[in-house]
Order: C-alpha cells, then structure tokens, then sequence
C-alpha cells in the first residue's frame, strides 16, 4: 500500500471512529492510538507511522464493537 493510500485509510478510519462515538454512544478506548500522536494529517510522518496508527486506531474501534454483547436485531432494509 502506498503512503499516500495509507494516510487515506487513516483519515477514514479517523471519520468511522468519530462517528461511532457519536452515534451509537460508544466508548473506545484509543489509549495506543492517542499515545502514538499520528493524525491523518501529519502526511510528514512516515508510512510506517502512519501504519502504526491506522492498525492501532482499527483495533480500539473493532474491540469496543465486540465487546458489546448487543442482541438488537437490525431490520433488513435499502435506502
């Protein structure tokens, strides 16, 4: 993946995160995330920062969606 894809990731992984704590009133946990000072808009940093990040910032999102122990069923439906 090139550098410049992988600073998009982040950018969108980034907007998912937000998102998710907004909407469905989420909890993460973005300790390691926070901890690394990567954005997706520090493009000077190195790919591998960034991929740092991006792994980082999908695994607080991932453990938190399945950490919930939710049973709502969603209703099958196309906009």
């Amino acid at each position: 993946m090139k550098k410049q894809e992988l600073i998009h990731l982040h950018g969108l992984l980034a907007e998912v995160s937000t998102h998710y704590e907004t909407t469905a009133d989420g909890d993460l946990n973005l300790d390691e995330y926070e901890s690394l000072g990567i954005r997706p808009t520090s493009i000077h940093k190195s790919k591998t920062d960034h991929k740092a990040a991006v792994f980082a910032l999908a695994n607080g999102i991932t453990s938190d969606m399945s950490s919930e122990e939710s049973e709502e069923t969603v209703a099958v439906s196309a906009d």
